[in-house]
Order: C-alpha cells, then structure tokens, then sequence
C-alpha cells in the first residue's frame, strides 16, 4: 500500500509543474514496485495549494493531452505519491522534523530561476529564502547524525545542482556556521544537476474532474528528466535518462524551448493573445517566431549542441498541440529573470558569433536594458 511507504522526499514547491513531472513518475515507480517512498510538500508561496493537498489526502489528477508517435493520447492518471504538505511560514518546525526522519532521502525542489538568489539579513530561526530553508534541513540532518540527502533542483539555470550548493554554503558562511556542517554539506550531501522539459499548462477549462479535484492539472505526453549520473542509486523511469554531462541537454531546452516561450509573452500576450496555441496559429507570429528560433537562437547555439535545428522543429510541434492550452500568463511568472536568463545569453552568443546584434531579440531586450542597469 502507497499510503504505508515511508516519507522519503522533501520537495519545495507544490506547483502544477512538479505535481505533473517529478511526482508523477515516483508515483508510476511506486507502482511498478520500486517503493521509491511518498513526498512531503513545502508551499513557499501564497495560496491555498497546501490546504488543498491536505484536504485531498496528497491526491490529485494529472490529465495527458496531446500526441506521442503519432498517436493521439488522452488519458487521465490519478496520483497518489504525495503524503502530506506544509507551509513554510506557519509549519517551519514540522518541515525540521522531516529533516531528521532516517527515513528521508531525497530533495527535490522547482523555485523557477528567482529561487536562486540569498537574502540579506536571514534569520536562521525563520529562513526566508529558497537555499536558507535547504540550509537548515541540512543543518538539523548534519545536528542529527543523519546521513546526508541527494538534492535533485529542476529550476531551469545552468547547473543547478552546483549553483545551488554555492548558494547553499554562502549563506552557511554568512550566518558563521561550523566548518564541519560545510565539510559535511561539500562531502555528504550529493548536489545533482539536472534538466527537467515537459509542457505542463495547468488546470484545464473543461474535464469532468474540475469539480471534483481542486489539484487537477494537464500536461503533454512529453516528458524528459535529464539527471548527472551522480545522483547514484535514484529510481528507474522511461523518462529518466542518466548522462554524464547535462550541460547540451540544458542549454539546448532552455535557449530553444524555454527561451521562445519566454519571447512568445513579449511578443503575443500585450496582442491579447491567451494561450501558445493562440500564439503559434496566429499566421504574422508563426513566421515570426520562426525567424527568431531558426535565424537568431539556432544559429548561435548548432555548433555547441547536437540536433539544434530537429529539437526546434519538435519544440515548435509541441507548442501546436491541439489539446493543451498553455496559458500565456502562467509563463510570465517571475518574466523579467526568465527574460535575462533564457533570451539574454542567446543575443549575446549571435552577437559574438556573427559580430552582429540579432534584430528580434534585440528589439524584445531593449525594452528591459533600462531596468537592468
């Protein structure tokens, strides 16, 4: 029984995006027999999300819409890995007593990009920022005895895992912890870069469920965890693929894919637009996110990564999918740090490429060059 599998991860962020990605495919390993364990969710954010899970008993539905081999997939899955959620602000004590559980192995967390980032003044009594709180549950696991964890990030900045083991130890410096706690957290603590895409467009208009399930989420058949090797003895899962350098894997998905999703709310949400669908149908945008994706972010990026040109073809495939309306507004969260981390390096590399600034992408930056500086 699922309900009786011990809690083994504390994950950071309950979003529509988790719940369809990595909560998903522990869900489907519990099932095939792994025992991979149940989540503990951490809500960070405002809203009513760790109520929800709670009232739902960690239960929630996950529908697939799209094509997969040229075959049309719809189905429904219901998922059952989640085991209880917490609220960072009001339930910090309780989120410390799962960092002591023996029980617990893994993190997994999904802040978007502007989780990277410390906050001056911190208090380690109530940590408010993104790598203070993994700090801490390290912290008290270090107080513990307890062996360390295996941090699995899936924001989308290049590398994650070593990015957010810096922050980590920069905040253990700041707040003058022992040098044993940061030996510990360098030497015991396995810190996993990692690559996360599938197309999650969140609550759908219309399914028989939307009643029933408050959690109820869509997403596209798609989906790929890229994961370093170093994550060691993880779970087995179709999506899952081990490599020994995720960097391609992560520059390619996050200039391709992320960086046109990104350029498509500069370009078609002040139109009226609403969804990428909209976006992609739209005649004057289809060519002109073509010319950006095949004139300007390809161009600079073919010679470093494998299959560039056939990625963006499938990425732009899977913006047309008929059955999933990826809401414009959704990806426009936290927009200004997705502009400078996902558009910026891409103008920059067409810049020293071809001695040239790229025309599309520089007129999408310069609306944001003032604020930057």
């Amino acid at each position: 029984m699922v309900e009786q599998m011990p809690e083994t991860i504390l994950q950071f962020g309950g979003g529509s995006f988790l719940r369809a990605f990595a909560d998903v495919f522990v869900h489907e390993a519990n099932a095939r027999g792994e025992a991979v364990g149940r989540i503990v969710v951490v809500q960070s954010t405002e809203g009513n999300r760790a109520a929800l899970l709670n009232a739902q008993g960690g239960k929630y539905h996950v529908v697939f819409r799209g094509l997969a081999d040229g075959e049309e997939i719809d189905r429904t899955l219901a998922v059952r890995s989640i085991s209880r959620a917490l609220i960072a602000k009001s339930e910090w004590a309780q989120v410390i007593q799962v960092a002591r559980s023996p029980e617990l192995r893994m993190v997994i967390s999904n802040t978007t990009e502007a989780g990277y980032s410390l906050i001056d003044n911190d208090d380690p009594e109530t940590p408010l920022s993104f790598p203070a709180r993994l700090l801490c549950v390290l912290k008290a696991r270090y107080q513990a005895g307890l062996p360390g964890l295996t941090v699995l990030p899936c924001e989308l900045v290049e590398p994650n895992g070593d990015l957010l083991r810096e922050l980590v130890l920069g905040q253990a410096e700041a707040w003058r912890l022992d040098a044993g706690l940061q030996d510990w957290i360098r030497r015991d603590v396995r810190w996993v870069n990692t690559l996360v895409d599938r197309i999650v467009s969140g609550r759908p208009d219309a399914h028989p469920l939307l009643a029933a399930d408050g959690l109820l989420t869509a997403a596209e058949p798609f989906a790929l965890w890229v994961v370093d090797a170093r994550a060691g003895d993880l779970f087995n899962h179709p999506c899952i693929r081990f490599v020994s350098d995720v960097r391609p894997y992560a520059l390619r998905k996050v200039r391709i894919l992320n960086g046109t999703h990104t350029a498509l709310v500069c370009k078609a949400l002040p139109m009226g637009l609403r969804t990428v669908r909209e976006a992609v149908e739209d005649p004057a945008i289809s060519r002109w996110l073509r010319r950006l994706v095949f004139e300007e972010i390809v161009p600079a990026l073919e010679h470093v990564v494998e299959d560039a040109g056939p990625f963006a073809e499938h990425v732009l495939e899977r913006f047309a999918n008929p059955f999933l309306d990826h809401r414009l507004e959704d990806i426009a969260l936290h927009h200004e740090e997705k502009v400078r981390v996902r558009l910026m390096p891409s103008y920059e590399a067409f810049l020293e490429a071809f001695g040239r600034p790229p025309e599309l992408l520089g007129e999408i930056l310069a609306a944001y060059r003032d604020a930057w500086r």
